[in-house]
């Protein structure tokens, strides 16, 4: 594995540096880097099913889009190194609490490492299935290590500007890459899904489970409608029938805390875009827009004007405890 970071050419940035003893656009050197590992209840009902889903988050980008919520982890570094053991005692941990899967968030610049620690985790004793949740900005080269791993993808489809993604993500050449690693997750990945019975409070509740496949996630930018169409109609062309479509309202103005000249630059990046909730107005005009594709498996979220569900990642419990149940931080080790 080290040999591969001697000269990562892992993500489509290709920066080609020794990530041994320089960093590259990800800010990440050779280690495997954690920052929290919890129940995550948040996702789409498919992937939290009745246990929610295992959530691993991985410090550092490639892509760091000038919005990410999660901008303590996939910007400041927040985080800390573990093995390939510890990051398989972290699953197990996971599918003991009752986690559907295990799901890799943000892991583009560490498959290799990642690779090694599922492989681990597995011969350990692991079952349960494992989660790509990736920006979508992949290698194809890079995803062929996790084969045989990874069964449900989840990857983002931002975008299909090259002029936005370049603004808000540094990244000109985002639709393209992007386009090109889902077509291969497709392709490689058939749906699977089958239907999970569980008992709760002296009633039997019955939900779908994804166990393989993939489920295209695409972020609805305020005051980019024409964008989103745009996103729609390549997906109904190229994943509709073979995919499942998760299209997302819960853009939300992110209270950064940063160096004035990161802040300066993000304002920046971020006038690209209306930096505010989404309106009442734009949520009918998307369910209009859905309506008129009429996609065979999507889901839609309800418009929710709540900031709160904001994570917090210095805290032990990053999310509300609604939405989440800690089991691991990188500053309190077990939860």
């Amino acid at each position: 594995m080290k040999k591969i970071y001697e000269n990562c050419l892992q993500c489509p940035r290709k920066c080609g540096i020794n990530r041994a003893s320089s960093l590259g656009f990800c800010k990440e050197p050779e280690s495997l880097r954690i920052a929290v590992a919890c129940l995550h209840f948040g996702e789409e009902p498919l992937i939290t099913v009745h246990g929610g889903s295992g959530t691993i988050f991985l410090t550092g980008c490639n892509l760091r889009c000038a919005f990410c919520q999660n901008y303590q982890i996939s910007q400041q570094g927040m985080g800390a190194a573990v093995s390939k053991e510890e990051f398989a005692e972290i699953c197990l941990r996971l599918e003991a609490a009752g986690a559907e899967n295990i799901n890799l968030v943000t892991g583009s610049h560490h498959i290799p490492a990642l690779a090694e620690g599922l492989a681990e985790a597995k011969k350990h004793g692991l079952k349960i299935p494992i989660c790509w949740n990736s920006s979508g900005y992949d290698s194809v080269e890079s995803l062929k290590m996790l084969e045989g791993l990874v069964t449900i993808w989840l990857p983002d489809l931002k975008t299909l500007s090259s002029e936005l993604s370049s603004s808000l993500c540094a990244a000109a050449d985002y639709p393209e890459k992007a386009k090109e690693a889902i077509k291969w997750m497709i392709s490689h990945n058939p749906l699977k899904l089958t239907s999970v019975k569980k008992e709760i409070e002296g009633k039997i509740i019955e939900k779908d489970k994804i166990f393989q496949g993939v489920i295209v996630r695409h972020l609805f930018l305020p005051g980019r409608f024409f964008e989103t169409a745009d996103v729609l109609e390549w997906l109904k062309g190229n994943a509709n029938g073979k995919a499942i479509i998760s299209l997302m309202s819960q853009y939300t103005p992110v209270p950064f805390k940063d160096s004035e000249e990161n802040l300066a630059k993000r304002e920046k990046a971020l006038s690209s875009i209306e930096n505010r909730l989404v309106s009442e107005s734009e949520d009918n005009d998307l369910r209009d827009l859905i309506e008129a594709y009429d996609f065979d498996y999507l889901f839609y979220q309800d418009l929710c004007a709540d900031t709160e569900w904001l994570p917090d990642f210095e805290k032990k419990q990053p999310f509300s405890y609604k939405l989440a149940r800690p089991i691991w931080h990188h500053k309190f080790g077990w939860c």
